[in-house]
């Protein structure tokens, strides 16, 4: 079995009075795609800003390679190959999509390879290849959305953070965007896949956890879990 890549223990977050995250343990080993579903409101995206230093922790810690990662800022994340793909996007609205993609690379000095990149992309989404010299911010939600995924990408990470990839979406747009979550995670890339979608997800998945009210309540293997009655009930409807 591989080495936990990413390692969280004990994790707590609260907001003013307020226990958003109430001591998880998750873990991430390397070239594993684990996706944590849950209804809105239950501390995942709290737990991925944790992660990513975005929201400070009141208790508990974060290990990425080895190291704690409390409270270290993002942008020295991104440097030992820590990236996200937010939840709302944060793409460059007033920049065009090319300029956003070459954003994604600002840490590289591999003029070629970086060319190649944005070419791979563009082989992802076509539709961004198209649209290259237009501004971010006149594309449509799911064009942001593959433009995100595609800036990420780009930075070469070691594990990839997408949080509610298909919020929003069309049909046909949330397909495109877990056909390249499945593409990236078949060639090795270890990604955590926070998602609504609960059945997509753990479809695409490894491994998955439920978080309910902050609390982890339910962990395993992710056909099994589509196959339990009360993930059934809960998330997919059934």
């Amino acid at each position: 079995m591989s080495e936990a890549m990413l390692s969280i223990q004990g994790l707590q977050v609260a907001y003013g009075g307020i226990q958003a995250v109430k001591g998880i343990d998750m873990e991430v080993r390397e070239g594993e795609l684990v996706t944590l579903i849950g209804a809105n409101g239950a501390g995942k995206t709290t737990t991925m800003k944790a992660i990513t230093g975005i929201q400070a922790c009141t208790g508990g810690d974060i290990r990425y390679l080895g190291k704690s990662i409390r409270g270290v800022p993002s942008y020295e994340l991104l440097k030992v190959g820590l990236a996200m793909v937010p939840e709302g996007r944060g793409i460059f609205a007033r920049m065009t999509i090319l300029e956003n993609m070459q954003m994604g690379a600002y840490l590289r000095t591999d003029t070629a390879a970086i060319a190649s990149d944005v070419e791979r992309m563009f082989g992802f989404f076509p539709r961004l290849k198209e649209r290259q010299a237009q501004y971010a911010g006149t594309l449509s939600g799911g064009e942001q959305q593959m433009l995100a995924m595609a800036r990420a990408l780009i930075s070469r990470p070691r594990l990839l953070l997408l949080d509610e990839p298909s919020m929003g979406l069309s049909p046909i747009m949330v397909e495109k965007i877990f056909e390249v979550v499945r593409e990236i995670s078949s060639e090795g890339l270890t990604v955590l896949l926070v998602e609504q979608n609960a059945r997509l997800a753990l479809q695409a998945a490894n491994r998955g956890y439920v978080m309910d009210s902050g609390l982890i309540t339910m962990s395993g293997d992710a056909r099994q879990m589509l196959d339990d009655p009360k993930v059934r009930a809960a998330y997919l409807g059934e």
